[in-house]
């Protein structure tokens, strides 16, 4: 069995879940911050978190147990006590013989980081307690948090902008930092300098997940219940409202639906059912949601994902194993741009190509990728191509195509009937170009 990594969590507030195996396949010196490191020190990467703005910070523990930093240092968050950028990985000291089990990274910025053995760790920003040591100031190397928590083992963090929430293993949430809006769900809008329980509605339930968005906080209870509060001007809560919640409060619309987890983006909030269903709600200026448009939703809206086009087109098969076409019949072109149809939903390739493609796609029904076909070779006609063109449009019933090569060629006639392809024409097929194109008064003097 492969060994299992902790969940490291990047700017967006993710979790990215890797095995040992997976990150020894993985070159991780393709990676920009990772450019100037050494071969040897590339094979000594057991975990990474990359972070920051534009993803310039890095923090990374070894084989051997170690944890290296190397960056921009914004704000002093790569905790070597003081904020002089470096290009070289740096040990962190500080937290020598620690094991990471997650860590969150705010915008502030600030760091949350829990260990394997549930010890809660922070710095960074604090002009908003984010930080959770009881100050506002700003915390330069990782400081170990233990108010209110010293006999808890914290399993899961999260960030948002300006505070910060923790998971114990008995199911308990504490918050801190940044209020203004109730997103430490304290019940007031005072900001919070250490670690309180968060009550209210989740007094007695136990809590499986947590997740922050800019200025609001989520948890999953292990009833599969949503429990919301904070900023909810874009409906980010899912509470129907756009109006702030103090406390947390229930997701009513999602009664009768047990969520696994949660996840937040700036502004707007996904969950996964058992089921493996996904629900979104909140800001939606640039179709984050994935609901078709660009409005905002302030309740639960399913998220209607079209079934994977590689499944559906393996199920065609096997429910009709006589459609079965062997791919050496095709180019290697046309069989890579429709194995990219079938990933990416998008082709590329020349017009003449696409008559193969085109081909395969009527063999298999695959009506949207005719259409596809179809743009492509309307794209890159000429009076040298016209001619085949045309043939193929005929041949695979393409009529729109059809027209639009027709049209091409009598606009063009001269050069076209001057082209091989012209004088190679399909005998039936020239008789019938010749009576359109009279019909249409091509031959008129």
């Amino acid at each position: 069995m492969e060994e299992e990594l902790p969940l490291f969590y990047g700017e967006s507030g993710k979790p990215v879940r890797a095995t040992l195996s997976s990150l020894k396949m993985l070159d991780v010196g393709k990676w920009p911050i990772f450019s100037l490191c050494s071969e040897e020190e590339l094979q000594l990467i057991r975990q990474a978190c990359v972070f920051g703005s534009a993803g310039n910070e890095v923090l990374y523990t070894t084989v051997n147990d170690e944890i290296f930093v190397l960056g921009t240092n914004c704000s002093g968050c790569l905790g070597l006590g003081d904020v002089q950028s470096t290009i070289e990985p740096r040990r962190l000291d500080s937290l020598s013989g620690k094991k990471i089990a997650c860590l969150s990274y705010g915008s502030g910025p600030h760091i949350v980081l829990a260990t394997t053995e549930g010890e809660v760790f922070t710095w960074g920003h604090n002009a908003y307690s984010q930080l959770g040591n009881g100050t506002t100031n700003h915390g330069l190397v990782p400081c170990h948090i233990s108010t209110n928590l010293s006999n808890k083992q914290v399993i899961e963090v999260a960030c948002g902008s300006y505070h910060s929430l923790v998971l114990t293993a008995d199911g308990e949430v504490f918050a801190w930092g940044y209020n203004n809006s109730g997103q430490v769900g304290s019940g007031s809008t005072a900001n919070q300098p250490i670690p309180r329980r968060v009550t209210g509605c989740l007094q007695n339930k136990v809590v499986m997940n947590i997740a922050c968005g800019q200025m609001c906080s989520m948890a999953v209870v292990d009833t599969g219940e949503v429990y919301v509060w904070g900023y909810n001007g874009n409906g980010q809560l899912g509470l129907g409202s756009s109006g702030n919640q103090p406390t947390p409060c229930r997701v009513a619309a999602l009664q009768g639906i047990r969520v696994q987890r949660v996840a937040c983006g700036y502004a707007h909030t996904l969950v996964l059912t058992d089921e493996g269903q996904v629900y979104a709600w909140g800001a939606n200026s640039y179709g984050q949601l994935g609901t078709g448009n660009k409005s905002n939703q302030s309740y639960p809206t399913p998220v209607v994902v079209e079934k994977d086009r590689c499944e559906h087109f393996r199920s065609s098969l096997e429910d009709n194993e006589d459609d079965i076409v062997e791919m050496s019949e095709f180019s290697y072109p046309v069989y890579r741009a429709f194995l990219e149809y079938l990933y990416t939903d998008s082709i590329s390739l020349s017009p003449e190509e696409a008559v193969g493609l085109l081909d395969l796609a009527t063999f298999y029904r695959e009506n949207r990728l005719k259409k596809l076909c179809q743009q492509t070779i309307k794209q890159g006609i000429c009076e040298e191509n016209a001619i085949a063109l045309l043939s193929a449009a005929v041949k695979y019933d393409a009529q729109d195509l059809e027209d639009f090569c027709f049209r091409f060629c009598i606009n063009h006639l001269t050069v076209v009937t001057q082209t091989s392809g012209f004088a190679e024409m399909d005998h039936d097929l020239l008789k019938n170009f010749i009576s359109k194109a009279s019909r249409v008064g091509a031959f008129k003097n």
